[in-house]
């Protein structure tokens, strides 16, 4: 296919969400106006689907076993996978700005639909639920989700625009105590404090940060803490993130994190048991030859997209498309949602993910990965450079 036919096919997707501009912005207005948490996501998971069917990309909700996860393809050829996030945060909604990568998946994918055939491409639009801590699109996975799929996508929101997240890997643990109630004044000799064997851990967590990595991350949370003062704590737990540069360097810090955890039971003469939550995330395998493709569209947008592992600004996380991006080719950028300096995860975060700002975020990061998609398709060149540098880095397959 020809320099002019590509473009031609970008600006006719570009042309399109344009056209949807107030649709897909009324769409990012409502899902953060209905914030919702891990798969729970009711509203935004029929408001997508809805609204994708009746443009011209059909999806069908409760795809591959994920009650609030939708899914579905238009083409046939090589295979992009477009994803939508959409899950909320605990009091402060869409401090994640989860409303803007639905919104800008929702219009990359109704223009990828409108020109498939033409392009010799196939489009799969996939909803997944429940990033902030439920693995949706790992999940999904297990069942298939990215069974044919060449490549996958989605903008993510922050303060700039990056190449990539520096995404880390993750595991939830959750740690529980027991001991003994009594009366706190009374009888204080017949308990056993639950709530100090927690603190105790607690604090036996913040001495083993003295001694991890500098890129590793450990915080935690009291769930429970007893019921009042004059009662010996009998149970207490914590709630815990544990985060190390890749899937094999976490596999050696969790040992020492619940060692720690359950050292404040033993000095406390509790009970203690734990639970490693779910998969662990992945850290993000992003692939270079289409990140390369996706700044160029963004440029042609007015929008300079900065390298974070050369230096200069970072976005630190971690997401289950770490684990998308151990099992196809993958790249996850961060579109500027929010003034610099704004911190995901906040509650400014939140008012920016509803603004002129965000808006605009929402139609360009639309454009954009339509637009490297249509260079995937189009160029075989292309594909054969994303699956060679895929292979090369030789992911750990084993994320799901």
């Amino acid at each position: 296919m020809s320099l002019s036919d590509v473009d031609e096919l970008k600006a006719r997707a570009c042309t399109l969400i344009d056209n949807h501009a107030d649709t897909l912005i009324s769409v990012s207005h409502d899902i953060h106006d209905h914030p919702e948490q891990n798969y729970e996501e009711i509203f935004a998971s029929e408001l997508l689907t809805r609204t994708a069917s009746g443009l011209g990309m059909p999806v069908e909700l409760g795809a591959f076993d994920c009650a609030t996860g939708f899914s579905g393809d238009v083409g046939s050829g090589p295979t992009v996978c477009i994803m939508s996030e959409y899950d909320a945060l605990p009091d402060i909604g869409h401090g994640c700005g989860h409303n803007i990568i639905a919104a800008a998946g929702l219009g990359a994918a109704i223009a990828l639909a409108s020109i498939a055939d033409v392009s010799g491409g196939r489009v799969r639009y996939m909803g997944t639920p429940a990033e902030e801590g439920g693995g949706g699109k790992i999940l999904m996975a297990r069942n298939g989700a990215l069974d044919g799929v060449d490549l996958a996508m989605m903008v993510h929101p922050a303060d700039a625009d990056l190449a990539t997240i520096d995404a880390i890997a993750l595991q939830q643990l959750l740690v529980e105590y027991t001991g003994q109630e009594s009366h706190a004044a009374a009888a204080p000799h017949m308990g056993r404090n639950a709530l100090d064997a927690a603190v105790l851990g607690y604090m036996a967590v913040a001495t083993l940060r003295q001694h991890i990595l500098p890129t590793e991350r450990i915080h935690g949370i009291f769930l429970k803490a007893g019921e009042k003062p004059n009662i010996v704590p009998r149970e207490a737990s914590t709630e815990w993130y544990v985060r190390s540069d890749n899937v094999t360097s976490l596999g050696a810090l969790k040992p020492r994190v619940l060692a720690s955890l359950e050292s404040g039971a033993h000095a406390c003469g509790c009970t203690v048991s734990h639970q490693w939550i779910g998969a662990a995330y992945a850290d993000m395998v992003t692939n270079n030859t289409m990140g390369t493709m996706y700044a160029h569209n963004a440029l042609g947008l007015g929008r300079t997209v900065t390298d974070p592992r050369q230096g200069g600004h970072r976005v630190v996380g971690s997401t289950d498309m770490g684990n998308v991006s151990h099992l196809v080719p993958s790249i996850h950028p961060m579109i500027a949602s929010a003034p610099s300096g704004t911190s995901i995860h906040t509650a400014q975060f939140a008012q920016y993910a509803r603004s002129p700002l965000a808006d605009k975020a929402v139609l360009d990061g639309a454009k954009a990965m339509a637009m490297t998609a249509i260079d995937f398709w189009t160029s075989p060149e292309r594909q054969s450079a994303v699956a060679a540098e895929f292979h090369a880095a030789n992911p750990d397959k084993n994320v799901l």
